[in-house]
């Protein structure tokens, strides 16, 4: 769905936080249709973004975890 998004993960590193957020706000966009929300949506433009930041960045640092290695 999201080609434009890049793998964040590695075999020999991970991503940074920037990059796992402009991942996010990458897909709320392709998602939400909006380049840039208007203020109307601004607010919820930018939670689903915090809300998938987060969500990425648990799911990095588990696999990490998992493979012995934690993101910098």
């Amino acid at each position: 769905m999201c080609r434009s998004i890049k793998q964040l993960r590695a075999q020999d590193q991970v991503a940074s936080n920037e990059e796992i957020q402009a991942a996010a706000r990458q897909f709320v966009r392709k998602i939400s249709g909006f380049r840039e929300p208007t203020s109307a949506h601004e607010k919820a433009f930018n939670k689903a973004v915090s809300r998938i930041t987060a969500a990425s960045q648990q799911l990095l640092d588990s696999v990490s975890a998992n493979l012995g290695r934690k993101r910098s």
